[in-house]
């Protein structure tokens, strides 16, 4: 009878699978043995394995490479990374050494793109194309950036006062782009997004406050889907309405060249996650030479930003169990050392699921349980996975310590937590380890932050001030 956990696990999956296989007893992922890290570092901690962030961009950018062959497609290919996915110098140093473009939100990103270029990281060859909902500050960071040579700075018009402000605080001619106010998908609350402007109102925004504005040269369209880039009705209807809008406003415009078609690639959450990548890019550059061969208009440049494709799948975290309760007949919970509300908040705002299996003791029997975490909150809890209605682990033993890893964790979740900040229930913010490759390709870690103190807590909420 097939009763242990790695029975349970090849049974349900094709396992091993390429990033994850077993050394012994315990999981390795990318060949890290897991085990030995806590044996290193302790418990509960989190972990970027970096050279997964350079693999998935030279996937992503070899697929394009692919796709404009087979298609005898005649524009350039442009792979941006939206820094919101993960801010930290260690993600854009890993990033940057691809060849690759940035994608900002915010002011304070346009900080980050001058740190980076002071090193030498970004150059006034890299895009930096400027979305989000745009006020004083961020005009005004865009502005000096543009002002101080980089030209290739790319605002995205959101609204109809953007482009004033920006005109006021730039000294000469500069780029910009336009949003489409996508619709969003059927079921979602709203029917329009907010961000954006709507398809119907782009070409006469264009004739009234770009055409004939010498300071102003027109040269993105930028396509966002809220939902990333999926096979579905959905996001083709939306695909086709975007390259319509395209081909109206490129007939009104010659210096429009570029589509931006944003919104994201999926991520691995389950490990019968299946997605054909090079399909639907295939599909994509199809799908815009047909529509402009048609309208008798040039191919645009392709600009694609991919934040979590490019940072989420180098993440991950470890807890241990620390204490199961049997709070009645059916359920079994297992309280790990930290919290998903603080350590993994996708998990708990929107339902989100990750890779998750056990660290150890994979030859030892399973059993059905719940995921507890530390804080006194109803909500903080993990109580099935993405490929099932449930969660196996083996089973709870006090004399037999066992960890569970939760992986492809690493777009957002540090921002969204409040990396360095309160947490909720003042439960600490794990550790975390950096994990690299040196010259030999030996794997090599180092400790990125320690987990948070009480005096850290204390001193945020004033209590340590003199």
């Amino acid at each position: 009878m097939n009763t242990k956990y790695i029975d349970l696990i090849d049974q349900s999956f094709y396992f091993p699978q390429e990033e994850f296989n077993l050394k012994g007893n315990t999981l390795t992922f990318h060949d890290i043995d897991l085990m030995k890290l806590v044996e290193q570092y302790g418990g509960p901690l989190k972990f970027t394995y970096l050279p997964k962030i350079s693999e998935n961009i030279n996937r992503a950018k070899q697929w394009f490479a692919n796709a404009i062959e087979k298609n005898q497609y005649q524009g350039n290919y442009n792979y941006c990374y939206c820094t919101k996915s993960s801010h930290f110098n260690h993600v854009l140093n890993e990033v940057l050494k691809n060849d690759v473009h940035i994608e900002t939100s915010s002011a304070f990103d346009i900080d980050i793109v001058e740190k980076l270029k002071a090193k030498g990281k970004i150059t006034n060859d890299t895009y930096v194309i400027c979305n989000g909902f745009k006020r004083e500050q961020y005009v005004q960071n865009i502005a000096r950036l543009i002002n101080e040579g980089h030209n290739n700075c790319i605002p995205i018009i959101d609204n109809y006062e953007e482009l004033e402000l920006l005109s006021e605080s730039i000294d000469g001619k500069y780029q910009i782009g336009i949003r489409i106010a996508s619709e969003e998908e059927p079921k979602f609350e709203f029917y329009t997004s907010r961000l954006g402007i709507g398809y119907k109102n782009i070409v006469p925004f264009y004739n009234r406050q770009v055409k004939d504005n010498e300071q102003v040269e027109l040269k993105m369209l930028h396509f966002f889907i809220n939902t990333g880039i999926r096979d579905t009705a959905y996001y083709w209807n939306e695909l086709l309405k975007c390259l319509k809008a395209y081909i109206r406003l490129k007939k009104e415009c010659p210096s429009l060249d570029s589509l931006n078609i944003g919104g994201g690639f999926p991520i691995k959450n389950s490990l019968a996650f299946e997605y054909d990548y090079q399909y639907m890019i295939d599909e994509i550059i199809n799908q815009i030479n047909i529509a402009c061969a048609e309208a008798k208009v040039p191919v645009p440049n392709i600009f694609t930003e991919f934040g979590s494709f490019t940072v989420g799948e180098s993440g991950g975290a470890i807890y241990e169990v620390l204490y199961q309760k049997q709070q009645n007949d059916r359920e079994k919970w297992n309280m790990i050392n930290s919290s998903f509300i603080t350590t993994l908040p996708d998990t708990w705002a929107i339902n989100k699921r990750f890779v998750m299996l056990a660290v150890n003791r994979w030859n030892e029997e399973y059993e059905r349980v719940l995921l507890g975490g530390l804080t006194c909150d109803s909500d903080d809890y993990y109580n099935s996975e993405q490929h099932m209605n449930a969660i196996y682990l083996p089973k709870y033993k006090k004399d037999k310590p066992l960890y569970i890893g939760f992986f492809n964790t690493g777009a957002y979740q540090e921002t969204i937590g409040g990396f360095g900040g309160l947490q909720h229930c003042l439960i600490p913010q794990p550790k975390h380890i950096l994990i690299d490759k040196n010259e030999d390709g030996e794997l090599v870690t180092t400790l990125f932050s320690e987990q948070q103190k009480s005096e850290d807590l204390l001193k945020i909420l004033g209590y340590n001030n003199s």
